[in-house]
């Protein structure tokens, strides 16, 4: 039987929560700010790269990036009783660090579009993309250095910068883990979960606890949003594996079955995998031995999700995460309107389109 819920989070027009909106600019001026100064020709491939530039330098107005970590943390920071000015600069070096992982990620997944303009590898090659990222991490790093600046203690910027230089060493872990599984038959929802904990959790988890950690100095209040940040990853990849497979390509820029091609074992496959029975099962392992994937392989995989239900489990799945998250701050003193923000941003996190 159909789900209309399902059906509706699957076709709903995208549009920004109000929340992220409001950061947006702050965050974006701030990050332009970093790299202002800088006249090398690997800057303006980051600016390229980050959507400020056209290939020829000419700053542009392109489609920027959602900023979801940085408006995590500002969010948790003035929930908590913060201020924006006091977190911007962790807000930042969270961004930096998110275009840093894309960049090399593109490279590793052979990835040629992103926002459907072509990746900084596919333009200037391996090496000079890979040293272009390299620079951008290096930037994320200097830019805690004004949280003292921004009014936090000599300790407190130490402690930000340790737990964001731990949850990007995780994310890096949890990328090579994902990378290490494709091909993989023998991937299972722990496997798959432990992976997605650190290559996606990791950074958003990061981005609300340094945001709490910055507003606040209560340690149960901390403790809520970081385990929030746990249920958001996991709602935010979920929903990643989930347009990986079905996202519609005008949305997302890459066609339907797009890493069953690549034989990425995301969720969706992982799921399938562990229902499918019989020749289904066999022809699923099968599918993902094979040197390349066809067009009529895709079709066979996705009619094989289709008869163990995979979408209408990873919605649930996402769903039971996005509650979770909510109930997380549950009895915590938070500023007015913070819970009804927290609900917009896991509600958009459940149904984006890209």
């Amino acid at each position: 039987m159909a789900n209309p819920a399902l059906n509706i989070a699957l076709n709903r027009v995208e549009a920004l929560p109000s929340v992220v909106l409001r950061y947006k600019s702050a965050v974006s001026a701030a990050m332009r700010k970093s790299l202002a100064d800088d006249t090398l020709p690997v800057y303006e491939m980051l600016r390229y790269s980050i959507g400020w530039a056209d290939l020829n330098g000419v700053r542009a107005e392109a489609a920027e990036g959602k900023a979801l970590r940085p408006t995590l943390c500002l969010f948790a920071c003035e929930a908590t009783g913060g201020s924006v000015s006091k977190a911007l600069p962790a807000a930042v070096a969270l961004e930096l660090i998110h275009n840093f992982s894309l960049i090399h990620d593109d490279i590793q997944d052979r990835d040629e579009t992103r926002h459907h303009r072509p990746t900084l590898w596919a333009v200037w090659g391996e090496p000079k993309a890979l040293v272009a990222g390299n620079i951008l991490r290096v930037i994320a790093d200097m830019s805690l250095w004004r949280l003292i600046e921004s009014g936090l203690s000599h300790q407190e910027s130490l402690n930000a910068t340790g737990l964001l230089t731990d949850a990007y060493l995780k994310m890096i872990e949890g990328q090579y883990l994902d990378l290490s599984y494709e091909s993989r038959p023998d991937i299972g929802m722990r496997d798959y979960l432990e992976m997605i904990a650190k290559k996606t959790g990791a950074l958003i988890r990061c981005a609300l606890n340094l945001g709490a950690m910055i507003g606040t100095r209560d340690t149960r209040t901390v403790q809520a949003f970081r385990d929030c940040g746990r249920s958001l990853g996991l709602v935010f990849q979920v929903r990643d594996d989930v347009l990986g497979i079905w996202g519609q390509e005008q949305a997302t820029g890459k066609p339907v079955g797009a890493d069953i091609r690549r034989k990425k074992n995301s969720l969706p496959v992982v799921y399938a995998m562990s229902r499918a029975k019989g020749k289904d099962k066999d022809t699923l392992q099968d599918i993902y031995r094979r040197p390349t994937v066809g067009d009529d392989d895709v079709t066979t995989a996705l009619n094989i999700m289709d008869k163990v239900k995979t979408r209408e489990f990873a919605y649930s799945l996402a769903q039971e995460h996005r509650d979770r998250a909510i109930e997380s701050v549950a009895g915590i003193e938070l500023a007015p309107g913070a819970v009804e923000d927290l609900k917009e941003l896991a509600e958009f996190l459940l149904a984006r389109e890209h």
